[in-house]
């Protein structure tokens, strides 16, 4: 039932909301309302329910196993919420932050220099205030570093077949043409590939190292001194940093420029749209080019925000004020409680989780899609065999996999792999967990062999069954069109 089903005249919550604000007097009169908005009147203990239950509904990290591959979906520690929603940060008023929010200036100017010694970078803004605005970022700052030395004949970007889906569109909207650079058949960049499309064009390459087929570019130095030969840059996509935190560094392996998602690595609750983070970090050349602001530590004298004076070659602002400070500040927090040493334990059980999944997998029959490859933080198996046998597909597990309480892995994503699920289980989880889900795939591998409609059907156990996702995308009906008076009667 949806809440405005649950309305009655004259029913309301105890708790009140504070009094209008006085610049509503001073709103012109034909932009007032007339009557009381529609809304639903409900007590209290209706609306605690009604969104509890719908709460419970979905699938998270606090209730259910979420090895969604390339995303990172591990748990966050929840003394990292705690102390951001300390007044000291949260009730500090943006315009205030050089005078009255000098703590918070501190912490961000820590996290910046934490950042550039995990990735091996010179300097870092965080103003991005998504992953992909991280990578837009970047790609704007290569773009803006060619500009600065009057190289405007480089004018492509290279970006591997097995990229995240935003690296193109990022490249596009940064105004350069992209060129695909394929994979060969062990996973790694074609070499081959690479030396033929590289030349005085050559703005620069974006990657992921792990990429998103979950092995490591092995041949990484050899692919930077292609690139760097050819006068062109190395951009990191730090999605998959999860991988390799504390063991190696984008920097050292020769990239130029690196976008983190803070909301995948360090500790912001990952999907539904945001919060997030992606500040950029980048080589000493590029360091004139970050996005504002950026925090500086005076003189002993505190910190401040450094503004388009003191960078007059940045490419500019993407965010109002200093970010997504909220998320800036956890990450700040959870990589204190880590240290050094914890940065590490998080890249080396992220990958042993990964590696013992992919051992229970091959064992129960799945196929892995790069087998002589060892695992990073992820890996696929793909399902071609059980599709081309018994018509069922990837797109059948994930749906089945919600019956039993487990949120699907990543599914057709790479495109490169036929029917894959991308699966990371991420540091975080208990062998119990990994062992009970190799379990249920492998009850349902033996379930679509043996009773295959019963995958097509799935889920079975949801308040809703499968839907059509196409028109649902196409024609979205999110409005509440009253089908009896909004305001009934007790008698009604």
């Amino acid at each position: 039932m949806l809440i405005f089903e649950k309305s009655r005249r004259g029913r309301h919550a105890g708790a009140h909301l504070p009094p209008a604000s006085a610049a509503v007097d001073d709103l012109p009169a034909h932009l007032l309302r007339r009557e009381p908005a529609p809304l639903p009147e409900v007590s209290e203990l209706d609306v605690v329910r009604h969104f509890t239950q719908l709460s419970q509904r979905n699938f998270s990290i606090d209730t259910q196993f979420y090895p969604l591959g390339s995303c990172t979906m591990k748990y966050n520690p929840k003394a990292c919420h705690a102390l951001v929603r300390s007044p000291r940060f949260a009730g500090v008023h943006p315009l205030a932050l050089d005078g009255a929010g000098q703590g918070t200036l501190a912490c961000c100017f820590e996290l910046q220099q934490m950042l550039a010694e995990i990735t091996g970078m010179a300097a870092v803004s965080l103003a991005p205030s998504a992953g992909a605005q991280g990578e837009f970022a970047g790609v704007a700052i290569i773009a803006a570093y060619h500009r600065a030395r009057g190289d405007s004949a480089r004018t492509e970007m290279l970006v591997p077949d097995a990229a995240h889906g935003t690296n193109p569109a990022s490249a596009t909207m940064a105004g350069f043409a992209v060129r695909e650079v394929p994979t060969d058949a062990t996973g790694d960049v074609n070499l081959d590939a690479l030396r033929s499309l590289v030349g005085p064009h050559t703005a620069g390459i974006m990657l992921t190292n792990p990429s998103t087929l979950g092995v490591f570019e092995r041949r990484i130095g050899v692919i930077a001194e292609i690139v760097h030969g050819a006068g062109g840059l190395i951009y990191y996509d730090g999605a998959n940093l999860n991988a390799i935190q504390g063991k190696t560094r984008p920097g050292d392996m020769g990239f130029d420029v690196i976008h983190l998602n803070l909301h995948k690595t360090f500790a912001t609750p990952h999907g539904g749209g945001g919060p997030g983070a992606g500040p950029v970090g980048v080589s000493a050349a590029l360091q004139p080019f970050l996005p504002l602001p950026v925090v500086a530590r005076r003189n002993g004298q505190g910190y401040r925000l450094l503004a388009e004076g003191d960078l007059p070659q940045s490419i500019g602002r993407l965010t109002a004020f200093g970010g997504n400070i909220g998320v800036l500040l956890r990450a700040y927090v959870y990589a204190r409680m880590l240290g050094r040493l914890g940065v590490t334990r998080v890249a080396e059980f992220a990958v042993l989780n990964a590696n013992y999944l992919a051992a229970k997998l091959r064992q129960a029959g799945f196929d892995p899609a790069f087998g002589e490859r060892r695992a990073t933080h992820e890996f696929i198996v793909t399902l071609r065999t059980l599709a081309r046998d018994h018509h069922v597909t990837a797109y059948d597990f994930a749906k089945r996999l919600l019956d039993y309480g487990i949120h699907a892995p990543t599914v057709y994503f790479p495109q490169l792999v036929k029917e894959c699920l991308l699966i990371e289980p991420t540091e975080t989880e208990s062998k119990e967990t990994l062992d009970h889900f190799a379990h249920i795939l492998a009850m349902l591998k033996q379930e679509a062999e043996t009773e295959p409609e019963r995958l097509r059907q799935a889920p079975h156990s949801m308040p809703v069954r499968r839907l059509d996702e196409v028109r649902a995308a196409r024609q979205p009906d999110v409005a509440y069109t009253a089908r009896r008076p909004l305001y009934p009667t007790s008698t009604d």
